[in-house]
């Protein structure tokens, strides 16, 4: 991960598993609130939805375990190096360890919502705890790096644990729309901002090198974490609206429906 590539990459999942639920719960909410007017609306539906959801995440990390191990710098599943007494790229070991946790959390997901084996919480228990690792990992990664390397890793350790303790109340308080949104929000933060990273750490040709021991350098990309934020929250906003309208004309255009269609505000008690 040390190159804007290694960046992208991860920034790249998590920005489409965010935008993907970005439309996933507000759908999810919708469906609930008029459940006679949405196929998806079942718990059925939205357990093969989690299944899939299960498969990508586990075929996604896979690619990062491979891609850490098999790049041409990379350690290709050599931990020491024993001729020159060392351990060897250790950074690629532990962004390799992040994807495990997240390949695991995927498994556990196919095997929650396609077999009775394990209960439906541990898919938010295990990835609650692959996003811990990935923010403990990143907590010992910042050693006597540049001023400004240190801090946008440590802008995105708030997005990674404030991740991870929303999706551990899940666990307790599943199917809660504010639950769901937020960590859908810092999902996309996290997405962004790894790109960010790879932008000032790692130019792409042509790009202005940035300073690494200026502290306006660190006062304005503290500003633009929070635009990313607030980016982040437009694209809930605008999902959100669209998948409210899109159900809307739905349930217009099935007159059998129409009647279910409902504006007031519902609070299932559906463990989805």
């Amino acid at each position: 991960m040390g190159n804007f590539k290694g960046h992208a990459l991860p920034g790249s999942f998590f920005l489409l598993f965010g935008l993907w639920w970005s439309v996933k719960y507000p759908l999810k909410y919708s469906c609930r609130k008029n459940k006679n007017a949405c196929y998806l609306g079942s718990r059925a539906g939205f357990q093969r939805l989690e299944f899939v959801e299960g498969i990508i995440k586990a075929v996604f990390a896979l690619i990062g375990m491979v891609a850490e191990q098999f790049v041409p710098d990379g350690p290709h599943l050599k931990l020491y190096n024993y001729e020159e007494k060392h351990w060897d790229h250790l950074m690629n070991w532990q962004h390799a360890t992040m994807y495990l946790f997240y390949g695991i959390s995927g498994l556990v997901d196919i095997v929650a919502h396609g077999t009775n084996a394990l209960p439906v919480a541990m898919d938010r228990m295990m990835l609650s705890l692959a996003v811990f690792i990935e923010g403990f990992l990143f907590c010992y990664h910042l050693h006597g790096r540049a001023m400004l390397d240190v801090h946008v890793h440590q802008l995105l350790l708030f997005a990674i644990f404030g991740a991870a303790v929303c999706i551990f109340l899940e666990v307790f308080f599943r199917g809660s729309i504010v639950l769901e949104m937020l960590r859908t929000s810092l999902c996309i933060l996290q997405g962004s901002w790894f790109w960010q990273i790879g932008f000032v750490l790692y130019p792409p040709n042509g790009s202005p090198e940035w300073n690494q021991m200026d502290h306006t350098n660190m006062m304005f990309l503290t500003m633009c974490y929070c635009w990313h934020y607030a980016f982040a929250f437009l694209i809930l906003a605008v999902n959100y609206t669209i998948v409210m309208l899109m159900l809307i004309k739905f349930c217009l255009h099935c007159p059998k429906h129409a009647s279910h269609l409902s504006v007031y505000p519902y609070h299932p008690n559906s463990p989805i």
